[in-house]
């Protein structure tokens, strides 16, 4: 289930990603991250999606890395491996 929620975002066209996460990065980013971690297993993603959701500042400047990932890479990569 957790597989399948993160590959239908990344199935999702660049355009609609982007725009997604450019009005619900807040809440799409972290988690992203959190489900991505059950696949991955990798507690840095875990961290990140958790800290993405209690400290604002954080989330803001991870959302706007995500934008810019997704734009030049095509996927969230920082800290969601």
């Amino acid at each position: 289930l957790m597989e399948n929620i993160t590959a239908k975002f990344e199935s999702l066209p660049m355009w609609a990603k982007v725009v997604l996460l450019l009005v619900l990065g807040t809440l799409i980013s972290p988690i992203y991250r959190i489900l991505r971690y059950f696949e991955t297993k990798n507690t840095k993603t875990l961290v990140a999606g958790i800290l993405m959701l209690v400290i604002p500042c954080v989330g803001a400047v991870l959302g706007i890395v995500d934008v810019v990932t997704e734009l030049t890479q095509g996927k969230i990569t920082v800290l969601a491996d």
